[in-house]
């Protein structure tokens, strides 16, 4: 009898009454149970923590910083809420403790009171670190522990990310504040700049002006002293005539009578004496119109120093917007020219005072010099004229002594103007060096205040000025500078969706070992008959790989249907786990074929193996070493990682490999069965007594 047809009589036998029935229902159902119930369970677990309890206590007390009120704690416990991350119970602290305690809540977390203040102190001069207190009891459950840290570290960041957003915000704040700052700065010393170098200008026209106000004044100084030198010599020349001429009266007065004679004898002396107070008298004239001249034009000059140092010390120092360093000796300077002015004015007024005076004497040297000339004319004819000589002689002398004292008075105002003249160009001689000195200072002033200027305008331009905006997008990126890119490529859609390909071949692997519980590995029928082995193993091989089939096929549908499983390759996912329970089928069928009664205990111990060394949860590279030095030997571990390409996509390179490595699995599992096959054609004493029954 063929294989098929042995494995078709193993399956009609479970047709044979309600019993039978019912065991090969639950069988085609147990994988469908164990699968989709594990699966179930644990299809969405952090989709349904909302329903976990957990305490919050929110004692801070706000804080308020820069005039503007912070409730960090309040702000925390509204977006906690909102997020349903939690089922969030908001209880006291004391509270909380008591309820993690006991297990009433899961864990709790707690705002301190100075959470807030701690937060606004990132603005002050000393910062402090806020913290958030969660307190966890692993009694009650450890996986709600470890989901509690994920979640409060994320709760965390997002604190500590809008405690950095206040901070950078005054930062960027404060550069826009320096920024203006520095720019009024900049505009400033500009416009101090533009104010020196006026008063560099001014200052440079100043001592042009001085310059040639000391040009002037020596001009003056010098026609003073000579003016002087010539009043000396006029006085002296006067003194002299009118000695001559007192001399001349007393003789002709007093030797009246013998005046005759006498005359007769000096005719030439005498016209010789007449014609030297004629050519002084004419000398005296010419100075004094000289004198006259010259007087006023050294006035003008000495007030226009004077009035020009005025009007530079007006501009410079009585309402300066920058005060003057050479303010001092402007002041010093404007006084002196103003002395000099005086003096001028003093000898000016002199002479205007003389006028009337210097206007007679100007007419008397004219009737002297008039009188001395015909006096001169007239002394070979004197002894013919003498009483008209005497009374030409005491009027020439009487005129000589007024001359004379006139030159006098003359020479000691010349003297006095004179001294003035000198010390007024000593005056305006320091004004000019200090009006220099000034100016090569304004130079450098303003070249320092041209460099403070270009220096604060580049200052300005390097210091950030941002808007609201810019200071928005900046604050974000410092605040959180390192984002998480995540690309996720073939993303499982749930968390159940993640563990299918581990509990998936798990239930198919039960479903094979309760079968071989209901159906003999080996046909008893075909091992009596003597059969071949290999179509004795088929026998027993076919009929479970048919109910796998089936146990496939409804766990697939309520999984899919009823769960919400979805496949990226949902055809490719069933053909392969056709593949999978026909291995699962073979080893078992071996296993209880080769040991009988304590091949049952193998499978199971089998089965712990590859549960542990598959890498279904956790990678097995985080196990210890025996389980990766058994993962690569054992067929769940292929399943897993090909179910996983199946089910949530990505390249099928491994899912061929695993198919080979099942074929090859299947392949042996059944030729070992076939060589239990013929070992159990012999009957032994071991067969007929075994040592354990099952």
């Amino acid at each position: 009898m063929r294989s098929p047809r042995l494995a078709a009589l193993e399956l009609r036998r479970f047709g044979r009454g309600k019993l039978p029935r019912a065991a090969l229902v639950a069988l085609l159902l147990l994988p469908l149970l164990y699968g989709a119930l594990y699966l179930w369970s644990f299809w969405d677990p952090y989709g349904r923590l909302d329903r976990i309890p957990v305490a919050l206590v929110n004692d801070d007390q706000g804080a308020t910083a820069d005039g503007k009120r912070i409730t960090a704690g309040d702000d925390i416990t509204r977006g906690l809420r909102d997020s349903e991350v939690f089922d969030w119970h908001e209880v006291s602290a004391e509270q909380a403790r008591a309820g993690v305690e006991d297990g009433t809540y899961y864990l709790s977390l707690t705002m301190p009171a100075d959470l807030s203040a701690r937060i606004a102190s990132s603005a002050g001069a000393t910062p402090e670190t806020g913290a958030l207190r969660v307190r966890t009891n692993d009694a009650n459950n450890y996986i709600v522990g470890q989901i509690s840290r994920t979640v409060f570290s994320e709760v965390r960041t997002a604190a500590s990310t809008k405690a950095s957003r206040s901070f950078l915000d005054k930062i960027f704040v404060s550069f826009s504040d320096i920024h203006g700052a520095t720019a009024k700065a900049a505009d400033g010393a500009d416009d101090l700049n533009g104010g020196i170098g006026k008063a560099e200008k001014g200052s440079k026209d100043l001592a042009d002006g001085l310059s040639a106000a000391k040009k002037g004044s020596g001009s003056l100084a010098t026609g003073l002293e000579k003016l002087d030198s010539g009043a000396g010599d006029l006085a002296d020349g006067t003194q002299q005539v009118a000695n001559g001429t007192q001399t001349l009266a007393d003789r002709v007065n007093g030797v009246a009578g013998k005046v005759g004679p006498f005359l007769k004898d000096n005719e030439k002396s005498i016209g010789d004496t007449a014609q030297l107070v004629a050519d002084s008298a004419e000398a005296v004239g010419a100075h004094l119109d000289t004198l006259v001249k010259a007087a006023p034009t050294a006035a003008q000059g000495a007030h226009a120093a004077s009035d020009a140092l005025a009007a530079v010390h007006r501009a410079r120092c009585e309402n300066p917007v920058l005060p003057d360093p050479a303010c001092a000796d402007l002041e010093k300077a404007r006084d002196t020219a103003a002395e000099v002015a005086t003096i001028a004015d003093d000898l000016n007024t002199l002479i205007a005072d003389q006028d009337g005076d210097l206007t007679t004497l100007r007419a008397r040297l004219g009737t002297l010099q008039e009188q001395a000339q015909a006096l001169a004319d007239r002394a070979p004819h004197l002894s013919e004229d003498l009483d008209d000589a005497v009374t030409r002689v005491n009027a020439l002398n009487t005129g000589a002594r007024k001359v004379a004292a006139g030159a006098r008075e003359l020479h000691t105002g010349l003297g006095t103007a004179s001294t003035g003249a000198g010390t007024l160009d000593q005056g305006v001689g320091r004004l000019r060096t200090g009006a220099e000195d000034l100016t090569g200072g304004m130079f450098k002033l303003s070249d320092g205040s041209g460099r403070l200027a270009d220096g604060l305008h580049d200052g300005a331009a390097r210091i950030p000025d941002y808007d609201e905006q810019q200071r928005d997008t900046r604050t974000a990126v410092m605040a959180d500078p390192v984002r998480l890119a995540a690309q996720d490529l073939h993303r499982a859609a749930n968390y159940g969706t993640g563990f299918a390909p581990y509990f998936i071949p798990l239930s198919l692997w039960v479903g094979a070992m309760v079968a071989y519980m209901l159906i003999p590995p080996m046909n008893r029928r075909a091992l009596a008959v003597g059969a071949s082995a290999w179509r004795i193993a088929l026998a027993g091989w076919l009929p479970v790989a048919a109910v796998g089939v089936l146990q496939t096929t409804a766990l697939m549908a309520v999984l899919h249907w009823a769960i919400g499983l979805e496949m990226a390759r949902a055809a490719g996912t069933v053909g392969f786990l056709f593949l999978v329970t026909a291995c699962f089928a073979a080893l078992v069928q071996w296993l209880n074929a080769r040991f009988g009664a304590a091949g049952r205990i193998l499978v199971l111990a089998l089965l712990m193996l590859q549960l542990t060394s598959a890498g279904g949860t956790y990678p097995v590279q985080t196990s210890p070493g025996f389980f990766n030095a058994i993962h690569p030997w054992l067929p769940m571990s292929y399943v897993v990682e090909a179910l996983r390409r199946l089910i949530t996509g990505g390249g099928l390179q491994p899912v061929w490999h695993a198919c080979v490595v099942l074929v090859l699995f299947t392949a042996g599992a059944l030729a070992l069965t076939a060589l239990s096959a013929r070992r159990r054609q012999v009957w032994t004493m071991d067969r007929l007594h075994p040592e354990l029954s099952l």
